[in-house]
């Protein structure tokens, strides 16, 4: 697909100077050169609150005090080093319920950082940054995010420890070294005739649709987990399958595989225990939906894949 990698948090180039991980001096001066630490508290990166470009602070500064590891090296951006660390340590004065949830709007204000900073959920934000900005904020999601739930080894059970600028865990008790974790997901732009298949999940903004998708599983290849995965949810079979582009989604870590599936079957018959509902759009009740005046359907978010990959269907730009 031309347009694949256009898709948010798709490459933008990032140099991610695999190679400096190890050397410790020269990651040492790195940190020392400016404002280079992006602060993430509870997967929230820390935004310019009118611009919502990531905000970056120099490694000493007071908000990184909450932190309990060392910083992640996320890449040289044009020659200027980047770093993210986790402060989930910090307890603001108050917790809104909506934090975690699918959307949550609220926003914290550390007082180290005066008015000018948010921490801010990045699914409302994915849009408003930059390229770069997108690549390095969700990478730096991920991988701390991995930090968060692997904090032990899987072998033994003993706390691990942060190496290799962030890029691995070691344990000290049985030498095992532990290394980030993608999850495969695919989702599905699947077509009958001039209309696509969409579905719901429980929980999600009242009337918002979105292609169905779900994780690949081992021994699995995409183009059987698309047909798997749309009969086990939707009860419609698939026939040819094609990779179309494909989506880092840091919420926690996976990979999104856009793929495209002409269904061979129309009827549909949903799995409760997978998803709410499911219906067939046609491109005339798609095009209503993405302008707002669809009295039953709201699209997927701006952002998403699964966005990105209807706009493309509708303006017939899949090749």
């Amino acid at each position: 697909m031309r347009q694949g990698e256009s898709v948010t948090f798709g490459t933008s180039g990032l140099d991610r100077a695999a190679a400096l991980r190890a050397d410790a001096a020269r990651l040492g001066e790195m940190l020392a050169s400016g404002p280079v630490v992006l602060p993430v508290w509870r997967g929230k990166p820390c935004l310019d609150a009118q611009t919502r470009a990531a905000f970056w602070v120099s490694a000493d500064h007071k908000v990184l005090t909450h932190a309990d590891e060392a910083p992640v090296f996320l890449g040289l951006d044009n020659g200027t080093p980047r770093f993210a660390q986790d402060i989930s340590g910090w307890d603001p004065e108050a917790l809104p319920d909506t934090l975690g949830a699918f959307h949550d709007p609220s926003e914290q204000r550390h007082p180290a950082l005066g008015d000018g900073a948010v921490f801010a959920e990045l699914r409302a934000n994915m849009t408003r940054l930059t390229r770069r900005d997108a690549e390095l904020v969700a990478t730096a999601r991920a991988i701390l995010g991995w930090h968060e739930s692997h904090g032990f080894c899987a072998n033994c059970g003993t706390k691990s420890v942060i190496s290799n600028a962030g890029w691995q865990r070691d344990c000290p008790a049985c030498g095992r070294h532990h290394f980030p974790r993608t999850d495969p997901v695919v989702i599905m732009l699947i077509t009958h005739g001039n209309s696509v298949l969409m579905g719901r999940s429980p929980g999600w903004p009242e009337g918002m649709y979105s292609l169905l998708a779900g994780f690949v599983e081992p021994g699995e290849t995409i183009e059987a987990a698309v047909r798997r995965e749309t009969f086990e949810e939707a009860g419609v079979t698939v026939g040819e399958v094609r990779y179309l582009s494909s989506q880092p989604w840091p919420f926690p870590s996976s990979l999104m595989f856009g793929c495209e599936g002409h269904a061979t079957s129309a009827e549909i018959r949903i799995d409760p225990n997978e998803i709410e509902d499911a219906l067939w759009v046609s491109r005339e009740d798609m095009m209503q939906a993405f302008a707002g005046a669809h009295p039953l359907i709201k699209p997927a978010r701006k952002g998403a894949i699964a966005r990105f990959l209807i706009e493309n269907w509708l303006a017939d730009r899949l090749d």
